[in-house]
């Protein structure tokens, strides 16, 4: 792949330690050790400032600023962009010893370690300071983000006097000071702030979306004086003297509110005097066990067990620990972020990967969670709306990247030609009535978006002259590497497939749901001469297809491109973006990331093997992965191939895509769809699921360097859990009725008695 390991953290099955510090990684340490509960999220910094490289970032779920972009004379331009913004920061210490200013760049110390504890989502950092020829303390932090009551988060100081005396001045308070990484200034405006000594509130304004963020912290453990306002700060001033022996700690909880939008801010102020009268109940050590207790319940559900590879074990159970953070309650929205609440990068936008690859691991784990994430496409159907009629297009065109609802990357040739937002959204619907059974969503709000998508799809496409056949021009797909392509293949497979689902809905609630069928076509004035169109568009959909050698052509005349090397690039040159022209990327045959390949894992049920392995041995080849999201497809690819050591390296790569820096850009944020691909690589891949057939499928296979795994899948009201060894794979459900499924092509039925089955090959 032309992409190395960057081994810098500890393996440990169930934490992610950092022994001694590397400025060279502060960044990617602060992406790594992120914490987050949905509603809110927070890097990896240091508590009481650094004056090195790095990115100091709380966010908020869906608090977001815009900005203006360049008038352009063209149509469909975009006039502005919105963006996720840097909110408060909730840890904000400075610590002063004898008249020194704790800063790790510029102070002498010793013994740094740092973990994060996938268990209980604690993270603990302590060192030693030398602070003098006589002094030396020794300084705990401990933080968390709760799990249990989302918008309240707990920080913990310790500092052990080791020798010498020790003159401890600590200023802890609430900052709106951090600037956004890109824009190189803070985004809020501060119009309230309090202090009185044991605890302090702060209050600000987004300066153009007018979102409010309000924090309060109450501290313990030492007694305080407040300081004078400082300008986006406010704090207290906690002192203590001490000697060798002595130790002293400061806990705060804090409490974060916000207000995203008007309904919200009507309830604004009963939220902040709620927050802030159970602030003062709240002690710091008993959220944290309860935060605790949160992850050990989830913990019986979702784990991922490998014996034999402790490096992958503890990749995947991040990978888990890490989606968790992201989306848990549905309470807060699903602005499912390509870099989740870890960093900047990609402004905060949700992308079409949040259908293909974030919501399985949410439809086995936390269906509800799951629907969340297509709630969101439905209460933005209004601006995908907007979109499409600013692309002369009919219906919903779902923008590929937004925070809102509105489209937000300003580059045109994204904003534009790609449809798999759209066809994503459709396609993640499918997925979850497919898997829940859910036809009360379907019939009402699904059909609704399914329909609008129908008609951009049947205005966005296009007849050719010659043969008649349907499809689009002037698109990208999934391989962004190919742009303003005619006939993508992906595109028009799923351009066929969402018109085929829209119209089976359709005349299935003919039958079962006759007066929803009235409402909603009353409600969008449905033909039956649209329907027709839609259904001739559907069946003479170009697929471009041999059957003669079984090959998929990714787009109209890919195949005459000239071929490039993929493997003899240098590694220096990642990211591709970074390092080389524009142009140079789209004039030759190398791939960003799966986009014959996708669309025939999506739909895997749907192809033969024979036909799988063809279209592998051509496109994995040419496959830079420069894409976090691509090492996952490819590896559940092989292991449907039966090429488990190739899927075994693939699979690395995508459990440590960020824990080992392969792409050399974890520092930016964590890359969140990418984790959730790991989790579909152990149970789509390995586990061998395939749930786009009438009932599940498992074909597990293990890679030889293996001992067992283990996992489970939450479908519908039962647990089922899967044990695979090198000779035989144990199954059985451990909650709820029993459930009938497939076993390499065999109908089983999976009871409460567990019962074991040879391994394919292992006969």
């Amino acid at each position: 792949m032309g992409k190395f390991a960057d081994r810098y953290f500890e393996i440990h099955p169930w934490q992610v330690i950092e022994e001694g510090f590397d400025p060279a990684h502060s960044e990617v340490s602060e992406s790594v050790f992120s914490l987050g509960n949905e509603y809110t999220g927070l890097r990896g910094y240091f508590d009481e400032g650094y004056s090195g490289a790095s990115l100091q970032g709380c966010y908020l779920n869906g608090v977001y600023e815009s900005r203006d972009l360049p008038p352009i004379g063209y149509k469909g331009m975009l006039s502005f962009t919105e963006f996720m913004v840097n909110t408060v920061d909730w840890v904000y210490t400075r610590i002063n010893c004898n008249g020194q200013f704790l800063d790790l760049s510029k102070v002498r110390f010793s013994d740094f370690r740092r973990v994060l504890d996938l268990r209980s989502g604690l993270m603990t950092r302590e060192f030693i300071w030398h602070v003098d020829d006589t002094t030396s303390v020794k300084l705990i932090f401990e933080r968390f983000t709760s799990m249990e009551e989302e918008q309240y988060c707990g920080q913990k100081i310790t500092i052990n006097v080791l020798s010498g005396k020790a003159d401890i001045a600590i200023r802890a308070g609430l900052d709106f000071s951090r600037p956004h990484m890109f824009m190189k200034k803070p985004m809020f405006h501060v119009y309230f702030q309090k202090a009185d000594g044991a605890g302090c509130e702060i209050q600000a304004t987004t300066q153009k979306t007018n979102q409010t963020v309000y924090a309060a912290a109450s501290f313990k453990g030492m007694k305080g004086k407040e300081l004078p306002d400082d300008g986006a700060v406010v704090s207290n001033l906690f002192s203590a003297r001490l000697s060798a022996g002595e130790t002293v700690s400061l806990e705060r909880v804090v409490t974060l509110v916000c207000a995203r939008n008007a309904k919200e801010f009507k309830t604004l102020e009963a939220r902040e005097r709620a927050n802030k009268e159970h602030l003062s109940e709240c002690d710091f050590e008993t959220m944290k066990r309860a935060s605790a207790k949160w992850w050990e319940n989830q913990w019986k559900v979702s784990d991922i067990e490998i014996e034999g590879d402790e490096v992958n074990q503890q990749g995947i159970r991040f990978c888990i620990f890490q989606l968790h953070q992201t989306l848990h309650t549905a309470k807060y929205g699903a602005v499912f972020g390509a870099k989740g609440l870890t960093g900047e990068a990609y402004n905060g936008n949700t992308f079409w990967d949040s259908e293909a690859y974030c919501l399985p691991f949410y439809l086995f784990n936390n269906p509800k969670a799951a629907k969340s994430i297509l709630q969101f496409r439905y209460d933005t159907l209004s601006e995908a709306k907007k979109r499409a009629e600013a692309l002369d297009c009919k219906g919903a065109f779902y923008p590929i990247a937004t925070i809102s609802g509105r489209e937000c990357c300003d580059l045109w040739q994204h904003a534009s030609l790609q449809l798999q937002a759209s066809t994503g959204v459709a396609y993640g619907l499918w997925n979850y009535v497919h898997l829940t059974g859910d036809k009360e969503y379907l019939y009402k709000e699904g059909i609704e978006m399914l329909a609008e998508i129908s008609r951009m799809l049947a205005s966005r496409g296009n007849f050719d002259a010659i043969t008649g056949k349907y499809g689009y021009y002037c698109v990208m797909g999934p391989d962004e590497f190919q742009m303003m392509v005619n006939h993508n293949a992906y595109t028009n497979f799923m351009g066929k497939k969402t018109l085929q689902f829209t119209l089976d809905t359709l005349a299935e609630m003919k039958e079962s749901a006759p007066e929803a069928l009235n409402a909603v076509t009353a409600l969008l004035g449905l033909t039956d001469e649209e329907l027709k169109d839609w259904a001739d568009k559907a069946d003479k959909m170009y697929i471009p297809y041999s059957d003669e050698t079984k090959l998929f052509e990714q787009h109209d005349g890919f195949f005459h491109l000239p071929h490039l090397d993929v493997s003899a690039i240098p590694v220096e040159d990642f990211p591709l973006y970074s390092h080389w022209s524009y142009e140079r990327i789209y004039r030759n045959d190398m791939l960003k990331q799966p986009d014959v390949l996708m669309f025939m894992m999506l739909y895997g049920s749907e192809f033969t093997k024979e036909q799988l392995a063809v279209n592998f041995d051509y496109y994995e080849p040419r496959c830079i992965h420069e894409s976090s999201l691509s090492p996952s497809i490819h590896s559940i690819l092989a292991c449907r191939l039966d090429r488990v050591e190739k899927a075994e390296d693939y699979f690395g790569f995508a459990t440590r895509m960020d824990l080992d820096d392969y792409n050399r850009n974890t520092r930016e944020g964590l890359h969140t769809t990418s984790i959730a691909g790991a989790w579909m690589n152990i149970i789509y891949g390995f586990g061998g699921l395939n749930s786009d057939g009438d009932e599940l499928s498992l074909s597990p296979c293990i890679p030889q360097t293996w001992k067992k795994y283990t996992f489970s899948l939450r479908t519908k009201d039962s647990v089922l859990a899967v044990e695979v060894e090198q000779e035989k794979l144990t199954i059985c459900c451990k909650e709820g009725e029993p459930v009938n499924l497939k076993l390499y092509d065999q109908d089983i039925t999976v009871t409460n008695e567990p019962v074991s089955y040879a391994l394919k090959g292992k006969e």
